[in-house]
């Protein structure tokens, strides 16, 4: 079997694309394989019956916007980010919090006022304080983690200049960000704010599309990495939708000269000596390549499409131990345009020991009775995030329970206002074991493997390989599940390609 290709990139999601274009643009002959019939994977879109279409799996995002200028997006379609929307938390009796993370934006100040006066004092600096802490996150992405315990002068100079960078921050805010990065959102909030629904709020931000309760430590790392996808509390909306970032990626790719193939699933990666030599597809193809990069999660990669008899035993056993543990259901509503919900990112998380109990039912197997949730609108549609909702159900299945994440969703959404139930005329749902047969998600997680303290930075996909590297020559991991991964940032994706454009 002779090489055709200098790179076989498994998958055409967005980090996938983004390394693919980033190996192009570097003068290797790449080809990029997907398994459905449109690229863009998570960020592909859906339509209803009628043909509107809608985001299903991410309310907003953007990619890295050092991202952006290297593969030029916007001469190819990509759209600067919309402005920061309202981030509203719907609480009891027809209250409402209303927050932006715009400096001195009034309406901000008055709304937490009206709980507390000492938190509205605060507020200011909290937003800069995370602004800064996310700063030094993305600074943390950008850098190569080492394979530990072996770490060379190559390996630690890139840590050198994140500690450098993370002194500068001052003696207070260093402490401050490393501390919060272990601590539960629930004890980083109440260093700051004394009333218990805005820091609900924000702790809600922090457990979002993790299986983690705001009491849970680490959900302070989480905040801070969701917030700095976000770019603050709320989402930013893509104008055109989330499939416009793929569509930019794939045109980017195709002039900087990579291919790109779709409806062509990969049967497996071809192995030889311990060497990644191509791929096999579901029809009986086999193609070449000097090296293949997967932008599928390592679970499904390594496990599924390489196998456990050509990898180590330890290495699959800790394979096998990657936290997965996906409890996030989606469901989107075509109304006729009277549901009565304003704009921006809608919270129903009113109190810390809400978000908690909420997490307890996913803990026992159980979706949860009142729902965290978290509403977008686009029009006439309505997109709701649901948790928790368990990949894993003790007493059912999810055939069983699907139409119950529906009605949860809707009557939880119904007691803030009134006219959303009528105006409801088509309903699309998916659950995490969706999630896993329509995404090639394993257990439904959007990250590819849980944010946890021990599945981060050098940890991150597994203890000693956290350089995009696999045992298997040849065989690099590029999706969600790496350093830097997790949302739609594209920041796994140039990791794994600066790393592959790094070897000797």
């Amino acid at each position: 079997m002779g090489t055709n290709y200098d790179a076989i990139l498994i998958g055409a999601g967005h980090n996938s694309l983004v390394a693919a274009t980033l190996l192009a643009r570097a003068g290797r002959k790449v080809l990029v394989l997907e398994r459905a019939a449109s690229a863009g994977g998570q960020l592909a879109a859906a339509t209803f019956g009628d043909g509107t279409s809608y985001d299903p799996l991410h309310a907003g995002g953007s990619l890295r916007p050092d991202i952006v200028r290297a593969l030029d997006l916007e001469r190819h379609g990509l759209s600067a980010p919309a402005a920061p929307s309202p981030y509203i938390s719907l609480l009891p009796d027809g209250k409402r919090l209303q927050l932006s993370t715009t400096p001195g934006d009034a309406a901000t100040l008055a709304s937490i006022r009206a709980f507390s006066p000492s938190d509205a004092e605060r507020w200011p600096e909290f937003v800069a304080f995370m602004d800064r802490a996310a700063a030094f996150l993305d600074a943390a992405y950008r850098t190569p983690m080492p394979r530990l315990p072996n770490v060379g002068l190559r390996d630690g100079w890139p840590l050198a200049k994140l500690a450098w960078q993370l002194r500068r921050l001052g003696g207070k805010d260093m402490f401050r960000v490393i501390r919060s990065l272990s601590m539960s959102t629930l004890e980083f909030t109440e260093e700051w704010f004394a009333s218990d629904v805005l820091r609900a709020a924000i702790a809600a931000v922090g457990v979002h599309g993790s299986t983690l309760g705001a009491m849970s430590a680490g959900t302070g790392y989480t905040l801070v990495h969701n917030w700095l996808n976000r770019g603050g509390l709320s989402h930013r909306p893509v104008p055109g939708g989330t499939a416009r970032i793929g569509e930019a990626l794939v045109a980017a790719l195709k002039a900087a000269g990579g291919e790109l193939r779709t409806s062509a699933a990969v049967q497996r990666i071809v192995v030889e000596k311990q060497r990644a030599t191509g791929v096999l597809l579901d029809n009986g193809e086999q193609i070449a390549a000097a090296l293949v990069l997967s932008g599928a999660d390592p679970r499904r990669t390594l496990l599924g499409l390489v196998g456990a008899p050509d990898l180590p035993p330890e290495f699959v056993w800790h394979t096998q131990s990657i936290k997965m543990r996906g409890s996030v259901a989606k469901v989107h509503l075509l109304t006729d345009g009277t549901h009565g919900l304003p704009a921006g990112t809608l919270a129903v998380a009113p109190g810390i020991r809400y978000l908690e109990r909420a997490f307890d039912a996913a803990k026992y197997g159980e979706l949860a009775v009142q729902p965290y949730l978290e509403v977008t609108t686009a029009g006439k549609v309505v997109s709701i995030h649901f948790q928790f909702a368990p990949y894993k159900l003790r007493h059912t299945t999810w055939d069983a329970t699907r139409a119950d994440v529906e009605r949860r969703a809707i009557d939880t959404l119904a007691e803030h206002f009134p006219a959303f139930k009528a105006s409801i005329r088509e309903t699309r749902i998916l659950t995490p074991v969706d999630l896993e047969r329509d995404y090639a998600l394993t257990e439904g997680d959007l990250h590819h493997g849980q944010l946890l303290l021990d599945q981060m930075f050098f940890m991150r996909p597994l203890p000693g390989w956290s350089n995009h590297a696999t045992p298997i020559d040849g065989l690099y991991l590029c999706g969600s599940g790496v350093h830097g991964g997790g949302g739609i940032s594209g920041a796994g994706g140039r990791n794994a390609a600066q790393a592959v454009l790094a070897r000797p």
